[in-house]
């Protein structure tokens, strides 16, 4: 290299540097970003001390690699970079062909913590209680993984989970292990599908006794084609084709409420603003609600239900309207009460703890089923 060259790429890397300082200085800071859907950290405050205890510096560093300029654009190259080098797993998610799939977690002591949680549950409540763990697609296309792509075995938590519980199972899994060549998940988000949650609604009918609505009586309705999910933030993975979404069950007869909201006393099964929006799976219900009650006095049955659930249940409760008279959903990371004294007060006829696997192994908040 010559001494004339390298002045020149110092002086390249010097104009760059400095650049990018002025951009980072001239261009508004960001509160959002919608590819990584997530909350950007924000300039910090200079303190004494901040600085003595070291927090100023690494809350600057974390704000710096959040405003940086154009930083969805350098993510994506970042991982379009990592796959021409032979990289399959990005920031625990798996590149299968068109697919996105989340490594997940092992079990461990959370995961015990959380099934002597339910057990206190059952012992409580003078209904019934089910466990019903869903399955996620690392489990279900674990054919489509990379070779050597580790993940945790689902299955055999589910297995153990219910023996360890001695409570019923809503058997999630074998219903969705029968169906693993149709389109469960989305591709890029960690979510299952419309028709995958329809499945999931056949498992809970099956474990409580009643007879599911036949798939044939609903006609599915487009409502997005360019939905980039949770998997597509997280993994830097940005030149996948969109997902689909649709919608399954018909609105009318069909209302939502929601208790701890004053001034609303109904509200949309389906809230489409959030179609033009990142989080287009929040459309189900409206997103997260502590408490939310889904009424159909035109139901299969009168018999009403509690769902202590995570966002899976949110895709399945318009096809359980059609079969329960009130299917109650609790969510507990808002929901910090008695869920067994909800229950009571409520008159349901049975509890079903419905979550993922991988948010089962990993949620704190299932501490406040023992209250």
């Amino acid at each position: 290299m010559t001494k004339k060259y390298g002045m020149f790429l110092s002086a390249l890397f010097c104009a760059f540097s400095v650049g990018i300082g002025v951009l980072h200085l001239a261009l508004p800071d960001r509160a959002w970003s919608e590819d990584e859907n997530r909350t950007l950290a924000k300039r910090p405050d200079l303190t004494a001390a901040s600085v003595a205890d070291g927090t100023f510096m690494t809350d600057a560093e974390d704000y710096i690699a959040d405003q940086f300029p154009g930083r969805d654009g350098w993510t994506g190259l970042k991982a379009r970079t990592e796959q021409l080098l032979g990289k399959s797993e990005f920031r625990g998610v798996y590149l299968c062909g068109d697919t996105l799939i989340n490594r997940g977690d092992e079990p461990g002591e959370q995961a015990e913590k959380n099934l002597g949680y339910v057990s206190v549950l059952a012992e409580t409540a003078e209904v019934p209680v089910y466990l019903g763990l869903i399955p996620t697609a690392s489990e279900i296309w674990g054919n489509r993984l990379p070779a050597g792509a580790r993940v945790p075995n689902q299955s055999a938590f589910i297995q153990s989970a219910l023996e360890e519980t001695g409570v019923s199972g809503v058997d999630y899994l074998s219903v969705l292990q029968g169906r693993a060549g149709e389109k469960l998940f989305y591709r890029t988000d960690h979510h299952w599908t419309s028709l995958g949650a329809y499945y999931g609604y056949t498992a809970l009918c099956e474990a409580l006794n009643e007879e599911a609505v036949s798939v044939d009586c609903f006609t599915p309705e487009t409502v997005s084609t360019d939905f980039n999910g949770t998997l597509y933030s997280t993994s830097g993975i940005h030149w996948l084709t969109p997902d689909t979404m649709e919608y399954y069950v018909p609105e009318e007869g069909v209302t939502v409420a929601d208790p701890q909201e004053s001034g609303m006393e109904s509200l949309p099964l389906y809230d489409r603003s959030y179609l033009a929006k990142k989080d287009k799976y929040s459309s189900f219900l409206g997103g997260n609600r502590p408490v939310c009650i889904v009424k159909n006095p035109n139901a299969a049955t009168d018999r009403k239900i509690l769902l202590i659930r995570d966002s899976y249940a949110d895709a399945m409760a318009p096809f359980l309207s059609q079969t329960f008279a009130e299917v109650h959903l609790l969510d507990l990371r808002y929901y910090h009460l008695s869920s067994a004294e909800y229950a009571r007060e409520n008159g349901v006829d049975g509890i079903v703890v419905s979550y993922s696997v991988q948010n089962f192994v990993t949620d704190k908040n299932l501490a406040f089923l023992s209250r």
